[in-house]
């Protein structure tokens, strides 16, 4: 099995460089928003957390590709770092903690490009997950100073904690049925949104989550990340990984009640 050890370290190096740059900008009042041609906000912590991550790749890793939110892919080969300088913008830019800078590392397989290194970094609520393939899942401030994670035990939908980001997307992709069916079967429901329900889910604190529409780069460092706490992160297809353009994660137990729930077509779908 390859070792990873040196690409984790590296990833939490380029982590740190990152929460430096956007806590430096965070709740700022001349903080520069733009909207893209998708609708959704950058800012410039955005643009130049990408920029600094792409900077440190480019002379520690000068053979690997790079592909980012805002600046989109470079180079090509067996190896892809994967970045999401922000995960979580609309928070950011309104000033509410919960976003984290998203780190994954790539690789070609049997399988396609699967990842192998994450690290989830979020200053503002002063936590950091990460994982990497065969070493397991941690959170902690360093990889000095951390913690094991391991997803929880529940095995019944009505003891089990769900968690989502919004409820737009199921009624868009005529899923809503399912997903209101789903929260009436489950013991609680919060909406936490973006990278952090599937951190719980590694933690063990949530038992499932599910996200309608995502790309590469939302899924990445976060599906490792699960994995290597013992849960299952695959598309609402079924496929393992982030290749689905969404998302359903689990302790496992409970996922193929969870990808039933959420594939119930609506009446008028």
């Amino acid at each position: 099995m390859a070792d990873y050890h040196d690409d984790l370290r590296l990833a939490h190096v380029l982590a740190d460089a990152a929460d430096a740059a956007t806590m430096d900008r965070f709740q700022a009042l001349d903080l520069k928003v733009e909207t893209k041609p998708d609708m959704t906000p950058v800012s410039e912590a955005d643009k130049a957390a990408e920029e600094l991550i792409r900077g440190q790749l480019q002379r520690a890793r000068p053979r690997d590709a790079i592909l980012g939110e805002e600046y989109g892919v470079e180079g090509s080969g067996p190896r892809r770092w994967v970045i999401d300088p922000i995960d979580g913008t609309k928070n950011y830019v309104r000033g509410v903690p919960v976003w984290a800078t998203l780190i994954a590392l790539m690789e070609a397989g049997e399988t396609g490009f699967q990842p192998v290194v994450g690290v989830v970094s979020a200053p503002a609520l002063g936590r950091r997950w990460w994982a990497a393939k065969g070493l397991g899942a941690y959170t902690g401030r360093s990889l000095a100073s951390a913690t094991r994670l391991g997803v929880s035990q529940v095995s019944s939908l009505e003891d089990a904690s769900f968690a989502y980001s919004s409820l737009s997307g199921w009624e868009e992709q005529g899923r809503l049925d399912g997903f209101l069916d789903l929260t009436r079967a489950c013991w609680r429901t919060r909406a936490y949104g973006d990278f952090w329900p599937y951190m719980m889910v590694a933690e063990g604190s949530v038992d499932i989550c599910a996200e309608p529409e995502l790309s590469l780069w939302d899924m990445a460092a976060v599906a490792i990340v699960v994995q290597e706490a013992g849960g299952t992160y695959t598309g609402l297809d079924g496929r393992h990984g982030p290749h689905s353009g969404n998302a359903a994660a689990s302790n496992g137990l409970l996922h193929g009640e969870l990808l039933s729930y959420l594939n119930q077509e609506s009446p008028e779908a």
